[in-house]
């Protein structure tokens, strides 16, 4: 009797189990969106922010509303480097092979001073990586504080245009300018973007990123 009770515990376990993976196969299989992949640092990690108020969640939002069949995740970090951004992309290829790759990285290089041709080369592998053949992509141009010096101020601005046009990418608005001179658009810091800078950063991306959302 008690062969009889355990085999049946068995059976009942595993058939429960094979409904939990039908259902998480089925679910898998029904979200058949294609992938947007944010690949960023604090700026696009909701820094300082809840996460849910930040330009990326905006995005999806957005798409949702516009019944758009995009889903985006967020592979943002704060503190990122082109450095880190190179080390790891890879492994977020691998993960979620993104029909299109947003990479907005550098400007924590900038603010260390890191050389502008060493920014222009991790970007510009990271692109290669990416292969733009495979997938679209989308670079976001960053700034820094005029502190750093003309010289090398200018030559970081002008390194995003560069590196998009030699690798034949978009290259999207600057779109901390939209806030970054605004009252109360920018942190205590004055580098991270406020909540309420959110939707004009998601507004100033847009043009360059919507016409790279067309089937």
């Amino acid at each position: 009797m008690q062969q009889t009770v355990s085999w049946w515990v068995v059976a009942v376990r595993r058939a429960a189990l094979a409904g939990v993976l039908t259902i998480i196969a089925a679910a898998a299989n029904a979200d058949r969106r294609a992938t947007i992949l944010i690949y960023g640092d604090s700026i696009s990690a909701a820094y300082g922010i809840q996460r849910e108020q930040g330009w990326v969640a905006l995005l999806q939002w957005r798409l949702d509303q516009q019944q758009r069949p995009w889903r985006v995740v967020n592979a943002s970090i704060s503190g990122e480097t082109t450095n880190g951004g190179l080390a790891r992309l890879p492994t977020a290829l691998a993960a979620h092979d993104p029909d299109l790759l947003v990479i907005e990285l550098g400007g924590n290089d900038g603010l260390r001073g890191y050389p502008i041709e060493e920014i222009k080369r991790n970007l510009g592998q990271m692109i290669q990586l990416a292969d733009p053949t495979s997938r679209r992509l989308l670079l976001v141009p960053m700034q820094i504080p005029p502190n750093y010096g003309h010289r090398y101020t200018e030559a970081f601005k002008a390194l995003f245009a560069e590196v998009a046009d030699a690798h034949d990418v978009p290259l999207a608005e600057s779109f901390i300018d939209a806030v970054a001179l605004q009252p109360g658009l920018m942190q205590a810091d004055g580098i991270h973007p406020t909540a309420k800078a959110q939707p004009l950063l998601l507004d100033a991306l847009w043009p360059t990123m919507a016409p790279l959302l067309a089937d």
